[in-house]
């Protein structure tokens, strides 16, 4: 039976994941080419195109990184084909150079680019506004609030951009992308095949005499879709009274739900802005005549803030704005509905709202225990961090990477010193090894590896650096959702028949100081690594073995033996002959009772790392 994102009929509701619902959107629209790396917030997106794949007619494709994702749809649209690139913010970064270069070129089949903002850092290194980027690279800007929206802006993104002929950015946040709501499905549209590329120099190579009629070109184009903007139905206006609000983005919804709660629906008057770049300048100068005081809502930078100050003082319109400089409104992190239902009472000259007592006469300051992030029970990396500790203790520097790894920050493990970007432990580990002559090991994952860690390898061989690699080969893209790269041999919808290998793309390089190991056998890891540690240069250890949590998936692997305390923990740290396994490892499956050290054999994944390193440990027959 088809799956509902492929075959739900028009005007069926279903109850879908924001990224869900861009999926249908995408369906909706006729989307012939998706391509992605995938980051969260936005991993959902493309993960349900790869399980939709054998049942749909469009062409998918799992990118080694967001820069070859967006070359690759660029040249899918130049072909005609209605294309969707997905990311998460940072990855625009990575993208930026193609993206603001596809912008001049145009896109004649339609190319939407989703930006999966995350405010907050709920799983990123910054919280970056990618709102920024439509203005920077001159792409209307289409902001969901909700899993409708989320559908039907995915749908007309994508045919405003093939009647445009211009790339159109979809930007969603955390919220969006993960919230679940009701979606009206509407029919989705079969598109003829795509034409083909069509031969026209002076329209798709941007030398500089061609770039710069294309400049004037897409400045046309934004002053068309600012005409969009002006009459979009994704730009509704609402209410009455002497204050208004201006809202973007998710930031919608929290005012929609503060207005009900403080009995305020239709007696402020409100501006949503779906449709948010170009800004619809008369739109706005209309909203704000009248108006007395105007509260911008928007999540991180204060972009339409400053566009709609400039605005009010281009046209002389004596208006109190109000949002983030000054304001009631910060700058940084989410929003949620106390934090606008605030804003909002401050724009209307009302008193802030008494704290809430907590009914049940408790007090309603509850400490919880901390639960900081960890690596699975069984995950090969913790391995591959124990032996290199045991090697070189404090005396390295540990430049890390963007993945599950980057767990390996907290103690005991403490395999983590410094990070920037994906790919960035090559390069930035050897700046520090050249700068300083310090001792410094690398970490980086499969994925990252090709994602953007082959160059910074390159350049260490090139300009001679003296840094020990560490590419931790767990067989999946685990920390996003088990998505495949180049160097896997199975996915979850079967075998990989174009597997990559990461030790002869190293040897490529000009790397001959390699070793190869299973990390969960320790004494073979510690004797490679102490190898190498002898050595100078550039030098690599693979530490191959699959996630855990993908080889049950995938490989349909069970474990066949559990972990157990054999002795007596508690007796052996008095005689001195305690390993201390618990403070070594830091596996979720270690427990305390009674003050002796204990493992959850429902949590223990059988890897038997912790016999290698605890005598009083043993093992049992598992459940396989």
């Amino acid at each position: 039976m088809a799956h509902p994102l492929l075959a739900g009929a028009p005007g069926e509701t279903h109850l879908l994941l924001g990224n869900e619902a861009i999926v249908r959107g995408a369906i909706e629209a006729g989307i012939q080419f998706i391509s992605c790396y995938p980051g969260t917030p936005s991993s959902e997106v493309p993960d349900t195109f790869f399980r939709l794949s054998p049942e749909a007619s469009y062409t998918f494709e799992y990118s080694v990184n967001e820069k070859v994702a967006l070359e690759v749809g660029g040249g899918a649209t130049l072909a005609g084909a209605l294309t969707l690139v997905t990311m998460k913010h940072v990855g625009v970064n990575v993208a930026a150079d193609p993206l603001l270069t596809l912008t001049y070129v145009g896109s004649p089949g339609g190319f939407v680019l989703l930006s999966a903002d995350d405010p907050g850092c709920h799983s990123s290194q910054n919280e970056q506004d990618n709102r920024i980027y439509a203005r920077i690279a001159g792409m209307p800007c289409l902001e969901p609030s909700t899993a409708q929206e989320a559908k039907d802006m995915t749908r007309t993104a994508l045919v405003m951009s093939r009647e445009l002929g211009a790339p159109v950015l979809l930007r969603t946040t955390t919220r969006v992308n993960h919230l679940r709501g009701p979606v009206t499905l509407d029919a989705p549209t079969v598109l003829p095949a795509p034409v083909g590329f069509q031969k026209n120099p002076s329209k798709f190579v941007p030398i500089p005499a061609f770039a710069r009629p294309m400049h004037l070109r897409l400045l046309e184009t934004l002053d068309k879709a600012r005409t969009l903007a002006e009459t979009s139905p994704l730009n509704a206006v609402s209410g009455a009274g002497k204050v208004g609000v201006i809202a973007s983005g998710i930031s919608r919804a929290y005012l929609a739900d503060a207005l009900l709660e403080a009995d305020l629906a239709g007696a402020v008057k409100v501006l949503d802005l779906g449709f948010s770049y170009p800004l619809p300048e008369k739109l706005i100068a209309s909203f704000m005549d009248g108006l007395t005081t105007l509260l911008i809502i928007e999540e991180l930078e204060p972009v339409l803030e400053t566009e709609i100050r400039a605005l009010a003082q281009k046209l002389g319109i004596s208006i109190n704005i109000m949002g983030k400089t000054p304001g009631p409104l910060p700058r940084f992190g989410e929003y949620d509905v106390a934090m606008v239902a605030g804003a909002l009472r401050t724009a209307l000259g009302l008193p802030a709202p008494a704290p809430l007592a907590c009914s049940c006469g408790a007090d309603p300051v509850v400490t919880l225990p901390n639960r900081p992030p960890n690596l699975c029970a069984g995950c090969p990396h913790r391995a591959a961090y124990v032996a290199v500790r045991k090697i070189f203790g404090d005396t390295a520097v540990y430049s890390s990477d963007i993945g599950c790894y980057t767990l390996g920050i907290l103690p005991p493990l403490r395999a983590a010193d410094f990070l920037l970007c994906m790919g960035s432990s090559v390069s930035s580990g050897c700046g520090v090894s050249k700068a300083s002559g310090q001792t410094v090991v690398g970490f980086i994952g499969d994925s990252t590896f090709f994602h953007s860690g082959i160059t910074g390898l390159v350049n260490a061989v090139f300009n001679r650096h003296d840094i020990l690699l560490v590419i931790l080969d767990n067989r999946t893209t685990a920390m996003t959702g088990h998505q495949p790269c180049p160097s896997v041999d199975k996915t979850t919808l079967g075998d990989n028949p174009s597997i990559v290998h990461i030790e002869p793309v190293v040897r490529g390089i000009g790397i001959t100081q390699i070793r190869k190991v299973n990390p969960l056998n320790q004494k073979a890891t510690l004797k490679a690594i102490e190898e190498l540690k002898a050595m100078s240069g550039v030098r690599v250890l693979i530490a191959e073995e699959p996630c855990p949590l993908f080889a049950r998936r995938a490989y349909g692997m069970k474990r066949t033996q559990v972990a157990y305390v054999a002795g007596d923990c508690a007796e052996a740290a008095k005689d001195g002959t305690c390993g201390d396994c618990l403070n070594t490892l830091a596996c979720p499956a270690f427990y305390l009772e009674d003050g002796k050290m204990a493992i959850d054999p429902i949590l223990c994944a059988g890897c038997m790392l912790c016999l290698q390193v605890c005598k009083n440990i043993k093992a049992r027959k598992g459940d396989a």
